[in-house]
């Protein structure tokens, strides 16, 4: 159930800085968006911190900021015309290979 909660973690994880681009604006401060980004930061931390109970804390750190990045990654690609080179992907690739290697190789 660790493991869940690490990745509900890291989905989490994306509505942050989301909720931080959006809540800045030519015409100041959105604070629907900005209240956004600290509800998604505390459920993120709260679950991370769960996760931890027994996933090692170097793993369960390096999965959830890793999927954290994926995400806002591709969130950035998809709705904010951020740069989708070959290269971006490939080494995104490489975050992900890493995220699952570190879930193959933990001992729970």
């Amino acid at each position: 159930m660790a493991w869940v909660y690490l990745i509900i973690a890291g989905i989490f994880e994306w509505g942050w800085p989301v909720g931080l681009k959006l809540g800045w604006t030519d015409e100041g401060a959105n604070y629907s968006w900005i209240t956004f980004a600290i509800i998604c930061m505390g459920v993120s931390g709260a679950l991370l911190l769960i996760a931890q109970r027994s996933i090692p804390m170097g793993t369960a750190y390096a999965v959830w900021t890793g999927i954290g990045a994926v995400g806002t990654f591709l969130i950035g690609v998809m709705f904010f015309g951020d740069s989708a080179t070959l290269a971006r992907f490939f080494f995104i690739g490489l975050i992900v290979v890493g995220i699952v290697g570190l879930k193959l190789s933990s001992a729970h």
